[in-house]
């Protein structure tokens, strides 16, 4: 099959989306299938406002459509609803292509914790942008109840894989030797350091021994002047990054708006247990409503689920990452996609809610 994906989160960006579609993409292509990205390097980009580090495409209305029109392909999926996915849509709506969209991140929080766009807005807009797709992929059902009732529709339940092999199992914490000898235990957090991550409800914790901060964002600067106790590692290769999550006793992951968290899956494969909220992403990654699990603690008190999770052995968290399996992933996703050049439907929503004149 020829798929092509189009995604405003590609390489060089460094989150769950992007790492996400690249094992996605090298999935698809070990199976046989020609898989074409259309991401923000192919096009002229700015600075994405208010959050360092993601470059969006600048107008690429005109320039998509024609590597859009010179493609031959059978699928169409647009991964995400920025100006690569707007402008995707348009083309598609324009031509009668069908396709498949993913609803990744919850960007109507980001856009009210950074902007104060209030909620309501935020997922209208993106209501609005998932209408006229075939199949709209979401990674929990959690987050897919919440999107049924806010009134969208045709959610295709997708969940999302582990690198098994990278992120080792290691039976006994490891030493990393960059950070040299820390006291323990060693709390790790793993991710963007932004504001929907809501990271300072751990840098704030009580807890003993050391506390380490793999990531970068719009936050940083200030946590850093504000946390200086802390060890701030900035963004890793991903082989340094499955040595820091075997280094780490327990990975604490704070964020309350998370549709997935790759990252809990990545340190429970190590063997490193979690402790989070019991909220979306971790009730899908843990597997319980709260408490005690395969893969760390859930709670309402995020210092009770850190020493909660202390005790939990690290066999039982590798086993429960071993349950996201990409070969399922891969499955799901193909099963979801839909004949782009299948009869022409009949197509009501035939504008863009961001107008692009490039």
């Amino acid at each position: 099959m020829r798929i092509v994906l189009v995604t405003d989160a590609w390489q060089p960006q460094v989150n769950g989306v992007v790492t996400t579609l690249v094992e996605l993409v090298g999935h698809l292509r070990q199976r046989g299938h020609v898989v074409e990205v259309l991401h923000p390097g192919l096009f002229r980009t700015r600075p994405c406002p208010g959050y360092a580090g993601i470059d969006l495409a600048v107008r690429p209305r005109r320039a998509l459509a024609r590597m859009l029109d010179a493609l031959a392909f059978d699928a169409l999926h647009i991964a995400t609803e920025g100006p690569l996915g707007w402008a995707a849509r348009g083309h598609a709506l324009r031509r009668g292509l069908a396709f498949t969209t993913a609803f990744h991140t919850r960007f109507p929080e980001i856009l009210q914790a950074a902007l104060k766009i209030p909620l309501v807005w935020g997922y209208a807009l993106f209501r609005r942008f998932h209408k006229p797709s075939s199949g709209v992929m979401v990674p929990t059902q959690g987050v897919l109840q919440m999107l049924e009732q806010r009134g969208f529709r045709k959610l295709r339940r997708w969940t999302h894989g582990v690198d098994a092999e990278l992120f080792a199992y290691r039976e006994t914490v490891q030493a990393y030797a960059p950070v040299g000898t820390l006291a323990r235990p060693v709390a790790l957090y793993v991710g963007r350091v932004s504001y929907e991550k809501n990271i300072e409800a751990f840098l704030k914790l009580d807890l003993p021994g050391s506390k380490i901060v793999c990531g970068v964002g719009p936050l940083e600067a200030g946590l850093k002047q504000r946390f200086p106790g802390v060890h701030w590692l900035g963004v890793l290769p991903r082989d340094a990054l499955a040595r820091v999550y075997a280094a780490a006793d327990v990975f604490v992951f704070p964020s309350p708006s998370e549709t997935f968290g790759l990252v809990m899956a990545e340190a429970m494969a190590c063997g490193t247990p979690v402790a989070a909220y019991p909220v979306d992403g971790p009730l899908e990654v843990l597997g319980a409503d709260q408490g005690r699990t395969a893969g760390g603690v859930l709670h309402t008190d995020l210092r009770e689920a850190f020493f909660g999770a202390l005790a939990t052995p690290r066999h039982e968290a590798r086993a429960r990452a071993l349950q996201f399996s990409w070969d399922e992933a891969t499955r799901l996703f193909l099963a979801h996609l839909v004949p782009a050049h299948a009869e022409a439907r009949h197509i009501t929503d035939t504008t863009d809610a961001v107008p692009d004149r490039g």
